[in-house]
């Protein structure tokens, strides 16, 4: 093997990014955290963080004033923010999760209209699919656009929008034509300043309560023709194509959370006495430990190659198993984030189970990313799918 040969690795940049992010995390999210917990409201302090540092939205390409990372850097941002706040990494994976449809399938207009208020801040944009009965079966959404001479009008409610009523922008999927199933669903540009667009209550949640998740509803709501996302019954199509890049956004989250749970856990049994001794000097300790960094590091290597793979789909590269690596990251990401902060309440052991220490947190910030953007049921479904097609 030649002595030159590319390590298997992030770039320097990457880690400079990293330990970047990171101190930001800790001087400026971190200290908020519990409190935008306690109090569920919006991780203010988190958005003008990032903002002021840029990275709010480092996918955005340069040509719309973005600074065009690359996904493997998007990953790193949330990843590291998720560390100290799974609310406020819903802020960078959230305004990516929105903007992919345009990236994807959008027209140029659409792109120099929406993309730099998202790059410079000045704007966030989720991503509204699900409705009440339309989770998992996405397809049956009941959500009608109608063409009305050179614009289109929307009814309908979408349920479980993560950053409803903060977010400036929504791509909000809708059936154009009933009697063609899946490709008869189109997507669209909604503003929130548009006239009949409202939000439901705030949903009361187990965790992540710094984001708010709420129904979008659209009541007559009147948009121009030239705000659909790619041609009329191609919105099923680019919302399957945009979660294939974004369900791997949700294992950085998850891989961040878990990681936040293990350092903690870590820095806790070194100093916890027990028998007269540190409880880390006991080998049951340690095997816990072990197995926790062991299921990370792995989630962690499945989720940087399906980075790069997204990576390489977005510049136009056919990437046969990105469907795969993507919904097997998320699916082992959360899955291990979800064990490794239970294990990281039992290290602490009484004390893990109150609020004045994260990892309670942590593990009920956890649970959601085995659930949205796919539950881990459906991911092993589209799994086995792509294994055997």
């Amino acid at each position: 093997m030649s002595s030159d040969f590319p390590a298997y690795a992030p770039a320097e940049e990457h880690e400079l990014l990293r330990r970047t992010v990171r101190e930001l995390a800790e001087a400026k999210i971190a200290p908020f955290a519990a409190e935008v917990d306690e109090q569920a409201r919006f991780p203010q302090e988190a958005l003008d963080a990032l903002v002021e540092n840029d990275l709010q939205a480092v996918h955005v390409p340069v040509a719309y004033g973005g600074n065009g990372a690359d996904a493997l850097a998007a990953v790193i941002v949330i990843e590291e923010v998720a560390r100290v706040c799974g609310s406020s990494s819903l802020i960078p994976a959230v305004n990516k999760l929105g903007t992919v449809p345009v990236l994807l399938s959008g027209s140029e207009e659409l792109k120099k209209r929406y993309l730099p208020p998202v790059a410079q801040g000045d704007a966030m944009f989720s991503y509204a699919l699900s409705e009440a009965e339309a989770g998992s079966d996405a397809a049956g959404m009941r959500t009608r656009a109608v063409r009305d001479g050179d614009h289109w009008v929307l009814n309908g409610a979408k349920m479980w929008i993560t950053n409803a009523g903060v977010s400036e922008y929504y791509t909000v999927m809708a059936v154009t034509d009933p009697s063609a199933g899946a490709r008869g669903i189109s997507a669209f540009v909604i503003e929130k300043s548009d006239p009949g667009v409202s939000f439901g209550p705030k949903e009361k949640k187990l965790g992540i309560k710094g984001s708010p998740t709420r129904q979008v509803i659209l009541e007559d709501v009147r948009v121009p023709a030239n705000r659909m996302i790619g041609a009329e019954g191609t919105g099923f199509k680019t919302a399957l194509a945009t979660l294939d890049h974004t369900r791997v956004t949700i294992a950085a989250q998850a891989l961040g959370l878990a990681q936040g749970a293990l350092d903690y856990a870590i820095g806790y049994v070194k100093q916890r006495k027990q028998f007269g001794k540190a409880i880390a000097d006991f080998q049951g300790v340690q095997f816990m430990i072990a197995d926790m960094a062991m299921r990370l590091e792995a989630a962690r290597q499945l989720t940087y190659h399906a980075a790069i793979k997204s990576e390489r789909a977005m510049h136009g590269e056919t990437v046969p198993d990105l469907t795969f690596v993507s919904s097997a990251c998320k699916c082992l990401a959360s899955d291990v984030a979800m064990d490794v902060t239970t294990d990281a309440v039992q290290l602490l052991g009484g004390y893990g189970y109150t609020s004045d220490f994260p990892v309670e947190r942590m593990m009920r910030d956890a649970k959601i990313t085995q659930i949205y953007e796919g539950t881990n049921q459906i991911q092993r479904m589209v799994i086995s799918r792509q294994l055997l097609k």
